[in-house]
């Protein structure tokens, strides 16, 4: 929930494993945290609480405040107000290796002169850990990412997913209480990045019991297929809170309903509703059903596995449906356009927005 006076969050636990360590408190909470850079305001009194051992993804545009708000956690940017705390105990002040946390960057910044292990190896280096143990802790966190026997390699040597695996090593070997992960996926092309989400959450649910997971991205694809939940960003705001199902099937405004996927807007009574393009029925001029609306499809879009169709609407509005191609091949895909169709969907399809909170965000 947001709040009128200021961005505050009540956080829900998704599921009965987390509740139960969020009784002994959050991993992260942020209280009131506003960061100001000139007169741009990166974070406007920003309060939310990560539930211990889950994946939180801060999701939003470029200059939403969401890879500020990482930084303030991680102890590279200080609040201009607010309050930051870690597992019940405030490091509002504390300097970034005071902090019980680690941070994966999207450049992974490994050291090209040195091999595999003794990157990974190099923050217990650091702390003075002896050489004996450290390799042995290199090599158990090069087995949890799933890269044994490359120990020896450069990191020029290795592939984009085989780096971004070592730096998470780097950082979960140092054995953090919050990890975390700013894009660190973002350089990696469509087929390894939807791998590699698919590997980091699965990594994520073995050290769960022991480290708690932030991540930003601007990526919606990432946010659905990883998090426990999400936060959505605009503005240095936080406009929703949820669980992926939550965010996608009942955004709470226009913002969160176009940002996350694709929404078609609907207005009735004064009302603003949205329902999903893969949510209406797409149907003959001439078939029996007591359809919502009528109109011309205008463009058609063949994409594989499904078609979307954009549909000029009696009343003038535009919808957009997407089509799964069970029986559709291309060519009689794109005969559809210039059709005449008529559009149903189930009433429990649509979600009310709030068009009151979409005025807060834009007096």
């Amino acid at each position: 929930m947001v709040s009128s006076s200021g961005t505050s969050v009540a956080v829900p636990s998704p599921r009965p494993s987390t509740a139960e360590r969020a009784a002994e408190g959050p991993a992260v909470r942020l209280n009131e945290v506003r960061k100001v850079y000139g007169d741009v305001v990166a974070v406007d009194r920003l309060s939310l609480e990560v539930v211990a051992g889950e994946f939180f993804t801060m999701l939003g545009p470029s200059g939403s405040g969401k890879t500020t708000t990482l930084r303030v956690i991680a102890g590279f940017e200080l609040p201009d107000s607010g309050t930051v705390e870690l597992h019940g105990s405030d490091v509002t002040r504390s300097p970034p290796y005071e902090r019980p946390v680690n941070t994966v960057f999207q450049d992974y910044a490994l050291f090209p002169h040195m091999n595999v292990l003794d990157n990974v190896a190099y923050g217990l280096r650091v702390k003075g850990i002896g050489k004996r143990e450290r390799r042995q802790r290199a090599s158990e966190a090069l087995e949890m990412v799933r890269l044994p026997g490359v120990e020896g390699r450069r990191p020029i040597q290795l592939s984009g997913g085989q780096r971004q695996r070592v730096a998470l090593a780097r950082a979960i070997v140092n054995r953090p209480r919050v990890l975390l992960l700013d894009e660190p996926l973002g350089a990696l092309d469509l087929k390894l990045r939807q791998a590699m989400q698919l590997e980091l959450k699965s990594i994520q649910r073995e050290l769960s019991e022991r480290i708690t997971f932030v991540y930003v991205t601007h990526d919606q694809d990432a946010a659905l297929t990883m998090s426990d939940r999400i936060a959505v960003f605009s503005d240095g705001r936080l406009e929703q809170v949820g669980t992926p199902g939550e965010i996608y099937e009942s955004p709470v405004n226009e913002f969160v309903a176009g940002f996350v996927g694709t929404s078609n807007l609907i207005q009735r009574d004064g009302r603003c509703y949205t329902v999903r393009p893969e949510k209406i029925r797409l149907l003959g001029e001439a078939e029996a059903d007591s359809a919502d609306a009528a109109g011309i499809v205008r463009e058609v879009a063949y994409l594989g596995s499904v078609t979307r169709y954009v549909v000029e609407l009696e009343s003038g509005e535009t919808l957009v449906v997407v089509r799964q191609n069970l029986d559709m091949s291309a060519s009689s895909a794109m005969q559809q356009r210039g059709r005449r169709v008529r559009l149903a969907w189930r009433e429990e399809d649509e979600s009310e927005l709030d068009i009151n909170k979409q005025e807060e965000r834009n007096p």
